[in-house]
């Protein structure tokens, strides 16, 4: 690895998504090749066919304000069946359960106080080609895993200079 700042990777993300669950394995590898090197920022693409993904992603900018954001991805991410069934309690008590101040994102959910965040998320998603999740944007390739994430990590690394 060169002495030169990597790049920053843009995981774009619906918090719903199988294949996004899956996907945060290639994160967690890329996290371990380069440590703290690396940036890694979550970008909310909410698709349409789940209908809690809108809001799951503002429950996620509020976590990010709270300091614990990917904590409370992750959590999300491992749990999408039960936020298929119980909406947005189900995201408030896992914003509780990964350390979260839970009232603080049920207000925040109820306020919409993210909403713009989200919606410019998904502009600009839009704008650079994005149709799908979980798609990565790295030193400016746009690299799309909706339909396979064979070979991703390697083609990541491979930009990142690794």
């Amino acid at each position: 690895m060169s002495d030169s700042p990597l790049p920053r990777v843009e995981f774009w993300c619906d918090l719903l998504c199988p294949d996004c669950r899956t996907a945060l394995a290639d994160v967690h590898a890329l996290r371990a090749r380069f440590g703290d090197a690396l940036t890694v920022e979550l970008r909310h693409f909410p698709l349409e066919k789940h209908k809690f993904a809108y809001p799951a992603a503002e429950a996620a900018t509020e976590a990010f304000e709270q300091g614990r954001g990917w904590e409370f991805v992750e959590a999300l991410l491992a749990r999408l069946e039960d936020v298929e069934r119980g909406g947005a309690k189900a995201l408030v008590e896992i914003a509780g359960s990964a350390g979260l101040d839970a009232e603080e994102v049920d207000t925040a959910l109820i306020d919409g106080r993210h909403m713009l965040l989200v919606d410019s998320d998904v502009a600009e998603g839009r704008a650079i080609g994005v149709t799908g999740t979980p798609t990565y944007v790295v030193a400016g390739q746009r690299l799309d895993g909706g339909q396979s994430q064979d070979g991703l990590l390697e083609r990541i690394v491979e930009l990142l200079g690794g």
